[in-house]
């Protein structure tokens, strides 16, 4: 269990370069890379990839929840420079590029998927709140429709994301659009 105390400054560098290395193996196709090549691209000894992260599952783990953590972070930036609806449409389109990640990690990820890791709940919790603060802004704006909540639509995305044939992502963006037109029919702008 991580120290709850701040990190020395090279024990930071070592952990951040850690991360982008799993990071970047995990998401070039590299899911099987061993802890010693990780280590190696992180420029460390395998000791301290130990140091930071128990197993290479929780370093799986912690690489997945920057991915959410960074991506749930764009609501505010996104309301901050557009309007409600253009905000909501531009972070359902990141979704579905997390989902695309999210693939990418996928053999990485499914280490992790048989420990008692709360990381996935912890994930979709974090995405339908993120979705709930662009939905709440929408409906105050009169551009999107109440009564829909974070939880149902990022429901709705997971279905299309999890399509596995030949172009499902060009598929998902193209039904995405369809779920933001229907978001925003029906909206008080609209009635």
């Amino acid at each position: 269990m991580p120290s709850s105390r701040p990190l020395r400054a090279d024990a930071r560098r070592n952990r951040e370069a850690l991360l982008a290395a799993a990071r970047e193996a995990f998401l070039t196709g590299d899911a099987d890379a061993h802890v010693e090549e990780i280590a190696r691209r992180a420029k460390v000894a395998v000791g301290t990839l130990y140091r930071h992260f128990a197993t290479r599952e929780a370093l799986v783990a912690e690489v997945y929840r920057q991915e959410v953590t960074e991506l749930c972070a764009a609501p505010a930036q996104l309301l901050a420079q557009h309007a409600p609806d253009e905000a909501l449409r531009r972070f359902l389109l990141l979704l579905v590029e997390h989902s695309a990640v999210g693939k990418g990690m996928g053999e990485a990820l499914e280490s992790i998927m048989a420990t008692d890791s709360a990381v996935f709940d912890d994930a979709r919790t974090e995405m339908a709140q993120a979705l709930d603060e662009l939905l709440a802004a929408g409906v105050e704006a009169a551009v999107v429709r109440d009564g829909v909540s974070g939880r149902v639509l990022l429901r709705a995305l997971g279905g299309i994301c999890h399509m596995r044939t030949q172009g499902w992502q060009d598929d998902a963006v193209r039904i995405t659009a369809i779920f933001y037109d229907g978001l925003r029919y029906g909206a008080a702008s609209h009635d």
